[in-house]
């Protein structure tokens, strides 16, 4: 492999071919620090063309690539194994913003850059680019785009698929596909971005998007209301967009464990509410009104509810400050949960209608095999996302309680399958979840999805052992 290295130098720089354990450290451990891959090299090349040249030698020396953006995944999708035989391909070095076409609403950018970066320069440009995450300011928009990242805002905007209009993508032969077009009708064959996005890299290494932009809402209004069940509010987000149509941006479910450990765990950010309620719903409109109109199309919303029976109490924020608590309580929770100890994550995805009935019966089915186990439930309910994790009783030894992960996880996710749900709702697949796609896919479609990343990666050298 020394001749392998030697060619890597020649391409990108010895700089730029990490070999000490030091320097690789960053690149191998995933985000929640649960898993340490092993490589040959940590690649940081610098542009498109660079990628491909790599590429094309990783293809001649049968050398596997995993792709990695800000290593914020989740699933263990951007980290090695542990055979040590793979590079990673660091893609931190192509942060450029290529170009804003106001007239066009779109931003072309490199896949390395941050999620913020492109927050900011849309911003500056008096532009919104709705994809919110909590990690966005290590996340990179190649990693969004490879797991089809949601956040915050999908009821209103979409999943990044659905904000992305053109890609550029070096294969797994090396060679370059130049589609940044940033056309919004263009039916003249496959789709192929909407193939790449979401592959997790095991197709073809993303370099480049063309995004698009919004204009930038005038005002928002965002209130926290209480609740007592689920039932309530599903039944509050369907009043909710009768009465505020697209003016409804986010629709977050939070639990009163969830919101009682941000509390605990970050007692700097403000209480809401003295009592504590079963469930609290986050709500956001984006209008372009001026601030009044917005208030009073929230108020109005809140006092319809009040009147239906679907709200306890309510709070609307009558500042920037107050509306930034609101949502940093929503968004610590998962640190939340870390700083508590070690838990069961399950990123699911459910038809809205169906929520209630699956955590009803999945917290009881839960109760009665692992007794005094702890539901933490948040998530995007406007879109159907969960997030239900489970962490093991107050008191008990938290490595004993992971090691039924494997019977938690058949619980919680046969009750998705029941419900007509998935797995994953924007976190992937990785290695974490590749048995569980089997036990929920179709053979029909893992057929497909085996004979795609024969044709497209006919050596398996992209990001192997991820998803399939």
């Amino acid at each position: 492999m020394q001749n392998f290295l030697n060619l890597c130098n020649a391409v990108i720089g010895e700089d730029y071919v990490l070999h000490e354990p030091a320097k690789q450290a960053p690149y191998l451990q995933d985000w929640r620090q649960r898993a340490t891959g092993q490589c040959l090299a940590v690649l940081r090349p610098a542009n498109t063309e660079q990628v491909a040249q790599l590429v094309k030698l990783c293809a001649e020396y049968q050398v596997p690539i995993v792709p990695q953006g800000g290593n914020t995944g989740l699933v263990l999708g951007s980290i090695p194994d542990q055979s040590g035989t793979a590079v990673v391909m660091s893609l931190q070095r192509l942060n450029k913003i290529r170009e804003i076409d106001t007239a066009n609403s779109t931003i072309t950018v490199d896949a390395g850059c941050l999620l913020e970066a492109i927050q900011i320069a849309a911003e500056q440009a008096d532009f919104l680019f709705p994809l919110s995450l909590a990690s966005e300011g290590s996340c990179t928009i190649g990693g969004n785009l490879s797991t089809n990242a949601g956040g915050t805002a999908v009821l209103r905007y979409g999943n990044t698929r659905e904000l992305c209009l053109g890609l550029e993508v070096v294969t797994a032969d090396g060679d370059i596909w130049h589609g940044l077009r940033g056309l919004r009708k263009d039916n003249s064959g496959y789709d192929l971005r909407d193939l790449l996005i979401g592959a997790e890299g095991t197709l073809g290494i993303i370099t480049g998007a063309v995004l698009k932009l919004y204009p930038k809402p005038i005002s928002q209004g965002t209130a926290f209301i209480a609740i007592n069940s689920i039932v309530q509010a599903v039944a509050l987000l369907h009043l909710a967009k009768q009465q505020c149509h697209a003016n409804l941006t986010g629709f977050e479910l939070i639990n009163q464990l969830s919101l009682e450990l941000v509390h605990q765990h970050f007692p700097q950010y403000q209480r809401i509410f003295q009592q504590a309620r079963r469930f609290y719903v986050l709500l956001e409109l984006s209008t372009y009104d001026n601030e009044q109109v917005t208030k009073q199309l929230l108020e109005h919303l809140i006092t319809t509810a009040i009147e239906h029976g679907l709200v306890e109490d309510a709070v609307v924020a009558n500042s920037i400050a107050q509306a930034k608590n609101c949502w940093a309580l929503r968004e610590s929770i998962s640190a939340a949960q870390a700083k508590e100890g070690k838990n069961i994550k399950h990123d699911i995805s459910i038809p809205i209608s169906q929520i209630p009935n699956f955590v009803q019966d999945t917290d009881a089915a839960l109760q009665l095999a692992f007794p005094a186990s702890r539901m933490v439930t948040f998530g995007h309910l406007g879109d159907g996302n969960l997030h239900y994790n489970v962490s093991p009783p107050c008191g008990t030894d938290q490595d004993s309680f992971l090691e039924h992960h494997a019977e938690i996880n058949r619980i919680v996710h046969d009750k998705t399958d029941q419900f007509g749900g998935s797995i994953s709702a924007e976190h992937g697949i990785g290695t974490l979840k590749k048995q569980e796609l089997l036990r929920y896919k179709s053979p029909v479609e893992i057929k497909l999805m085996r004979a795609i990343k024969q044709a497209l990666d006919p050596h398996n050298i992209m990001n192997p052992g991820k998803i399939l």
